[in-house]
């Protein structure tokens, strides 16, 4: 495994963002010290986590922990105002520069049911052409700007978006100007949208500047695919679990982004209950699998 790959943990594995009374009585420092505990140098932003640099920066570097990207909703199909999209991008940017971050996932949300409990997952937002068109064009701009800060523009496909399947994600990529639009591979959401990872790591080697860790309760996920329910329904019936605790082979995937001489963020992610999955034992658990696997290089 390439040196320069980094390994953080999302802090939705002790605080759900859209769900907060998931752990909504854990602290954000028992959060932090756990991922320090746990072995991990980096981590995304949560909800709990401080807005401004100044406050943020000074509390990570208490546990040698760097920011490696942020999530960022963006609405280009449904808001027709694309300056005021780019703005709200722009504020976001200005952040991240001052974090030192090189990383911002952006979700297109339009119509999403990625955070409705009653909406099930069949009634995801499917674009036109006219919505595709302005879609790839928001997010060209949206690159465009990243770059301008020397930060990468990755689009994390998610399940109750737009962009879940695997035919969205190819318009998506064939579409979007390489050298502006990137991708965040998420093995859990690939899998839960029926995908095979490898797939999407193969043809997308080159365009996959951050990596999400997921893996999923193969049992779980017969069950929610069946009763046809809500992403966070799925959420709350343990769908999601941590690598080397569930369905997925991660040594292919890894051998992949070796191969390919990947330097970027790899996110550990696990959208559990922390009340029922204690978060530092999982995240230990994940941590250790994944060093096995990379033979003992992370």
């Amino acid at each position: 495994m390439n040196s320069s790959v980094k390994i953080g943990i999302a802090p939705i594995n002790w605080s759900n963002d859209d769900m907060p009374e998931l752990g909504e009585n854990i602290t954000l420092e028992l959060c932090l010290s756990d991922m320090q505990a746990a072995g991990y140098i980096g981590t995304e932003f949560g909800h709990k986590f401080p807005k401004t640099a100044d406050k943020l920066r000074p509390l990570l570097d208490t546990y040698d922990l760097s920011l490696a990207a942020m999530w960022h909703s963006t609405y280009f199909v449904d808001n027709a105002d694309l300056e005021q999209e780019l703005d709200k991008l722009q504020q976001r940017i200005e952040f991240l520069t001052e974090m030192g971050t090189s990383v911002i996932n952006l979700a297109e949300c339009s119509r999403t049911v990625h955070n409705k409990k009653d909406i099930a997952l069949s009634k995801k937002p499917i674009f036109n052409p006219q919505e595709w068109d302005r879609l790839i064009h928001g997010l060209n701009k949206a690159g465009e700007l990243c770059n301008l800060y020397g930060i990468k523009a990755a689009v994390h496909h998610h399940m109750g978006t737009g962009i879940q399947s695997l035919g969205e994600i190819d318009r998506l990529m064939e579409n979007t100007d390489p050298n502006a639009v990137f991708l965040c591979a998420d093995t859990g959401h690939l899998t839960f949208a029926g995908i095979n990872p490898l797939l999407v790591f193969e043809k997308y080697i080159d365009r996959i500047v951050h990596v999400h860790l997921k893996d999923l309760r193969e049992s779980v996920l017969e069950k929610v695919r069946a009763k046809d329910c809500s992403f966070l329904e799925a959420v709350l019936r343990h769908v999601f679990t941590v690598p080397g605790d569930g369905m997925i082979d991660f040594k292919p995937i890894f051998e992949i982004l070796a191969s390919s001489a990947y330097d970027g963020w790899m996110i550990v992610e696990a959208e559990q209950d922390p009340a029922w999955a204690n978060p530092l034992r999982y995240a230990k658990t994940a941590r250790d699998y994944l060093n096995n696997i990379a033979n003992n290089q992370l």
